[in-house]
């Protein structure tokens, strides 16, 4: 069984990984207006991943005998002045991904919930892997300024990222 206190911080949890998802959609849109089908399928495929990522805490909740309560989203941000400002904004919200998951980590190792913790470790993990995929991509674009012909080829290299691939786990 899952302590309340637990269940309420990974049903907050659920609700920020969702809006992380609509966040990530917003940011397709204004891409793809933009012109830049790339960019946001780079985003698409993000917002896919974060949605798996509310799929993990929900099906750890339920399987813990815990009670999952989602609640509304607000409406997330919708424009920016740049490819660069997009994956500035999809990297510092990374870093509050990052930010909660640790937190999360602290509660779990204070009421001693080893399942919780073995369980948050992947996260933990994965959250490495995306702030370094985001920080790669605002890297280069700062590289290449306002050059257009930089953005399309960066926009080209985004276009083949593919949906993630759901863990058995």
């Amino acid at each position: 069984m899952i302590a309340e206190s637990l269940q309420r911080d990974f049903n907050q949890h659920i609700q920020f990984e969702m809006a992380s998802s609509y966040l990530y959609l917003s940011m397709a849109a204004w891409c793809e207006q933009q012109g830049l089908r790339g960019f946001g399928n780079w985003m698409r495929q993000q917002a896919e991943e974060e949605r798996l990522h509310v799929m993990k805490f929900f099906d750890f909740v339920l399987d813990r005998g815990g009670d999952v309560r989602l609640e509304a989203i607000d409406a997330p941000r919708h424009e920016w002045e740049s490819p660069l400002e997009v994956f500035e904004a999809a990297y510092a919200h990374e870093c509050e991904v990052s930010r909660r998951i640790n937190a999360l980590v602290d509660t779990v190792m204070e009421v001693r919930d080893h399942a919780a913790n073995a369980f948050l470790q992947w996260f933990v993990n994965e959250q490495v892997e995306e702030e370094a995929n985001v920080s790669d991509v605002v890297s280069r674009l700062r590289l290449v300024g306002a050059d257009g012909r930089g953005i399309l080829l960066i926009d080209q290299e985004l276009s083949a990222r593919t949906a993630p691939i759901p863990d058995p786990a």
